[in-house]
């Protein structure tokens, strides 16, 4: 089975841009789609955004489409999720998650991934 591993979070100023990696291992990542979620304390798990295993289709929140962008590199076996003009309500622990069982769907809830990593924390400050 694939093993997670999120990576590229940070502490940034409102308006600045970061780019979250999703590195697989285990297991060949375009058997896979691919979810971005996130958390903040007290709150539930957030969707964020979704691709599927070829790359083609994508699908996005409604808090952050139009400002973060979904991909992925296959033979890197590593998905990313670039986020620009991030805000403090952007501020959560973000996850990386994987579906094996409809590769080519987009889920939107986290009961539909069956793979997690641990989470990078992401945190703006305005």
């Amino acid at each position: 089975q694939v093993q997670l591993l999120e990576s590229g979070g940070g502490f940034v100023q409102a308006g600045d841009s970061l780019r979250l990696s999703c590195a697989a291992s285990g297991d060949t990542l375009s058997n896979y789609a691919i979810g971005w979620f996130r958390q903040a304390p007290g709150k539930e798990r957030e969707f964020v955004a979704a691709i599927g295993w070829n790359g083609v289709n994508v699908r996005y929140g409604v808090s952050v489409k139009g400002r973060f962008a979904i991909s992925r590199d296959n033979p890197e076996n590593t998905a990313y999720l670039q986020m620009n003009a991030l805000t403090p309500e952007d501020t959560a622990r973000y996850y990386c998650a994987g579906d094996n069982y409809r590769p080519s769907s987009l889920g939107l809830t986290p009961n539909e991934y069956d793979y997690w990593g641990q989470g990078t924390q992401v945190t703006v400050s305005s």
